[in-house]
């Protein structure tokens, strides 16, 4: 079962390499963070915040390519939770077909709130993220 989840927080620390998001259920309570770098952080803070970019960043680019080979960002799912490490899909409508493609989470929200597309988690890895008992 996958859950809808939104960015609610994007904390930035100058000092530490460690920077970190917040998800939070859509239509609930559950949250958790995941640790991000900080190239991610301002990425994602950026796009957040509204603020342009002079030429396409990184994640600018992935949207585009997508865009420009026929494909649809459908949106992005945080699969897997092993060893205190997520993981994450780009999952891209082409053709009619459903193209998952493998990476990190931080990657993975920072296209979504580029491409403005839903941000979907698996139950089990919430349940473990947030130290729930099943």
């Amino acid at each position: 079962m996958t859950v809808q989840m939104d960015l609610k927080r994007i904390i930035i620390n100058e000092v530490h390499d460690h920077q970190m998001v917040m998800l939070r259920e859509t239509e609930g309570d559950r949250s958790f963070p995941i640790v991000i770098g900080i190239f991610e952080a301002t990425s994602i803070d950026r796009r957040v915040r509204g603020l342009p970019s002079p030429r396409p960043l990184t994640h600018d680019l992935i949207v585009n390519v997508v865009d420009q080979m026929g494909g649809e960002l459908q949106d992005i799912y945080i699969s897997e939770l092993r060893e205190h490490t997520y993981y994450a899909k780009l999952r891209i409508r082409k053709d009619g077909e459903l193209v998952e493609i493998d990476c990190r989470p931080s990657d993975a929200i920072a296209v979504a709130v580029t491409a403005k597309v839903p941000i979907y988690v698996a139950e089990d890895v919430i349940v473990e993220a947030s130290g729930e008992q099943q």
